[in-house]
């Protein structure tokens, strides 16, 4: 201690009277403070250094975009708008602070915004499920359909004997129908309220008939027959849709949707049975329809309702039929009857959940019932007459899926399998809708 009081006596000295300092300090004390100045020294540059390190380091962390959080796959347009006021006040905190950290302002803005925006395959989800495709744009839609239907029917004359015995003819009657339609769809969405829509069907028909039974000789046989419509454009429908409620904690999105349909396509009266030379059970018509020949009209109403992770969404509709004159409503060959028909109302219902797989894929389960009332004939001159087996209940399950392939471009696949004899068999679809 007394050492080094009087080595900085020394310093002081030195500085004050240099001359003194030098005559007065020895060689070794001159030495130990050269060897100690060198040493501070050193220590300085050491934590120059490792200040300009961690001033650099602080430096690439800010001007670093904060990373965003994971994203939700199911947002409901109410977290939307909740996310979109975030996004606002974030991004003018960080103008007001003047921009202290530099773009690290704009880069937690943006990150706001990204997480506020949902994952496109729940985007895609509600489009499907609502038939409503916001964002204010133009989509094009191409759609194909291939349906199958298979049904047969035993056809018994004749009486049991002994209660185990049949005695007398045995018919089995069997219809296989292939259906592919193509569909071009144009959609137009303004302000993300009003959409309109038109679609052209092109549909192509193959069906074989076959009947169990006897020819004029009396002997047992059993024929077919096929026919084949040619691709023809089908009925030609147009729809409008307002959305009326938005989404929130305790509402549903909904859309109501009113969808008008022109007889355009080939419709089935005047098409004439052809009975089979091989077999007198056996009727072929001689071509196929493409359209059910009646104006028709469609209000109906969609709703899409979000439960974190997993989307609800329902629908109902009535279609009304237009009564329509025709000048042949016969099927017997070489007859001609002029007259009136009224085809059966119907009225659709069908419910749903949807999940959201990841950023790109969703996926639906759902259930639809379509019951169609029975329609009427009105030759000319008589009065009007009922068509027998003409109502119908078909119910379907649906398993359906959403890929968007691009930001543009969502690819759709549909499974439906029907439930009741009156449905398809099954029916799959593949939609491609373009946003532009």
């Amino acid at each position: 201690m007394y050492r080094s009081a009087s080595l900085r006596a020394v310093v002081c000295l030195s500085t004050l009277f240099p001359a003194v300092g030098l005559q007065a300090a020895t060689d070794p004390d001159v030495e130990t403070l050269k060897q100690e100045l060198l040493e501070l020294k050193q220590r300085y540059e050491t934590q120059q250094k490792a200040l300009a390190v961690l001033e650099q380091r602080v430096r690439q962390v800010e001007d670093q975009p904060a990373a965003p959080q994971p994203k939700r796959l199911v947002k409901s347009p109410a977290d939307l708008r909740k996310g979109g006021q975030q996004v606002a006040t974030g991004t003018g905190a960080a103008a007001a602070s003047g921009g202290a950290a530099g773009g690290s302002g704009a880069s937690y803005g943006q990150s706001l915004a990204d997480d506020s925006q949902p994952a496109q395959s729940v985007t895609n989800l509600y489009d499907e499920a609502s038939g409503f495709f916001g964002g204010g744009k133009f989509s094009f839609e191409t759609g194909l359909t291939y349906s199958h239907y298979d049904t047969r029917q035993l056809v018994l004359n004749g009486f049991l004997a002994l209660d185990s015995i049949f005695l007398g003819n045995i018919n089995l009657d069997r219809i296989k129908a292939d259906t592919y339609t193509l569909d071009l769809t144009g959609r137009y969405n303004y302000n993300n309220r009003w959409q309109f829509d038109l679609n052209v069907p092109v549909v192509y028909r193959d069906s074989t008939y076959q009947s169990g039974g006897g020819n004029n000789g009396g002997s047992q046989i059993t024929t077919e027959g096929s026919v084949t419509q040619d691709p023809t454009i089908g009925d030609i429908n147009a729809g409008v849709a307002y959305k009326f409620l938005d989404e929130s904690d305790s509402l549903p999105d909904a859309v109501f949707t009113l969808r008008v349909k022109a007889p355009t396509g080939k419709d089935p009266f005047g098409i004439k049975l052809i009975q089979s030379a091989d077999n007198n059970n056996l009727f072929v018509p001689e071509s196929l329809p493409t359209g059910n020949g009646v104006w028709a009209i469609t209000p109906g109403i969609s709703l899409v309702k979000t439960f974190d992770p997993a989307v609800l969404f329902g629908s109902l509709s009535y279609t009304h039929n237009l009564e329509e004159s025709f000048s042949d409503i016969s099927s017997t060959v070489n007859q001609k009857t002029p007259g009136k028909v009224r085809i059966g109302d119907s009225f659709q219902v069908g419910m749903g959940v949807a999940f959201a797989l990841n950023e790109k894929m969703s996926m639906s389960f759902s259930m639809s019932d379509l019951i169609q009332r029975r329609s009427s004939l009105k030759p000319d001159g008589q009065d009007w007459q009922s068509v027998v087996s003409s109502d119908a209940n078909a119910g379907y399950f649906n398993i359906g899926m959403t890929i968007a392939a691009s930001p543009n471009l969502t690819i759709v696949p549909q499974l439906s399998l029907g439930m009741t004899p009156d449905a398809p068999d099954f029916t799959f679809s593949l939609k491609f809708p373009y946003y532009f």
